[in-house]
C-alpha cells in the first residue's frame, strides 16, 4: 500500500463506482466475478472499493469471486479481499501487507542553482517532511506512527476476511510477497487457476461471462467486473505534463517493484 503523493490518475472509488453497480445490476447473476491486476496504491481508495463491493454483495446476495491477474499486491490485495473466494494465477504476485511512503529529499539542491526557499506557516507542524529541507527526526517519527496505524487497519482486514484459512507464516504481514501458487498453502488465496476455466467448473459450461470494464491507461491498474450469468496555457501545459510524467514514473515505480 503506497503512501505519499498522491496518485492522480490510480484506482479510486470514483473511476470504479460506476463499472461496481453495473455489475452487480445483472439479477439473474448468481455471482459476480472481479478481475484485480494492481501493485497498490491510496489505502483509503483501496478500502472504500473494498468496502462499496461488500455492501452490495450483501444488499444484492451475490457471491464474489476474486481472480488476479499479474499482481494483487498492497492495495491491490485489499481489494482482492472483498471476494468470498480469491483465484490466483499460479505466478501472479500476491501479499504485500504492509504500507509505504517514498520520496525524495533535495536539501542542497536550492542552494547550488542559487534559488532561495520561503515558507511561512500557522502552526509548527504544516510543512513537515518538506523535501526541501533537512529531515527532522521527529517528522519521522510522526510519520511512522501514521503507518503503523494504517498497517493494522489492514492486517486486521486480512484476519477478519481471511480467518482460519490464513497459516501462522510469521512473513504474512511484513510486507513480503508471494506467487499466486505459494499464497496458497499461507492462506492469502483459496485456489489457483483462470477465470474462465474457473467459473464454468464452478457454474457449468454453459456459463457466459459479461465484461464491465473502463479503458486501460499508461502503466494503469485494473479492475474488471464481470456477472456471470450461469444458467440464468503554455505554463499550464508544460506544468500538467509534469505531473503526467511524475504520475507515470510513481506507477511505474510501483510495478517494477514486482518485478513487472
Amino acid at each position: 500500500m503506497a503512501g505519499g503523493s498522491p496518485m492522480r490518475q490510480s484506482l479510486n472509488l470514483a473511476n470504479t463506482a460506476g463499472m461496481i453497480e453495473k455489475a452487480f445490476s445483472y439479477k439473474s447473476a448468481p455471482a459476480i466475478a472481479i478481475s484485480v491486476n494492481s501493485p497498490g496504491g491510496s489505502p483509503v481508495q483501496s478500502r472504500l472499493i473494498y468496502k462499496r463491493i461488500r455492501d452490495l454483495a450483501e444488499e444484492k446476495e451475490k457471491k464474489v469471486i476474486v481472480f488476479t491477474e499479474d499482481v494483487a499486491a498492497s492495495g491491490g490485495y485489499m481489494i482482492a479481499l472483498a471476494g468470498d473466494e480469491i483465484v490466483a494465477d499460479p505466478s501472479s504476485i500476491i501479499g504485500s501487507i504492509g504500507v509505504v511512503s517514498a520520496s525524495f529529499g533535495f536539501p542542497d539542491l536550492l542552494k547550488k542553482i542559487g534559488v532561495e526557499r520561503r515558507v511561512y506557516t500557522a502552526g509548527k507542524n504544516k510543512a513537515i517532511l518538506d523535501p526541501f529541507q533537512p529531515e527532522k527526526k521527529e517528522d519521522v517519527e510522526r510519520l511512522k506512527k501514521l503507518q503503523l496505524e494504517m498497517h493494522e487497519t489492514f492486517i486486521e482486514m486480512v484476519k477478519e476476511r481471511r480467518g482460519d484459512r490464513l497459516s501462522n507464516d510469521e512473513e504474512l504481514f511484513t510486507g513480503a510477497f508471494w506467487t499466486g501458487k505459494a499464497s496458497l498453502p499461507l492462506g492469502l488465496v483459496d485456489h489457483v487457476g483462470d477465470m474462465r476455466g474457473f467459473m464454468k467448473q464452478r457454474y457449468g459450461e454453459k456459463t457466459r461471462l459479461k465484461l464491465v470494464s473502463p479503458p486501460r491507461g499508461l502503466f494503469g491498474r485494473r479492475l474488471s467486473f464481470f456477472s456471470s450469468l450461469a444458467h440464468r496555457a503554455t505554463g499550464d501545459i508544460a506544468a500538467n505534463m509534469a505531473d503526467g510524467l511524475i504520475d507515470a514514473a510513481e506507477r511505474r515505480s510501483l510495478w517494477g517493484r514486482y518485478g513487472l
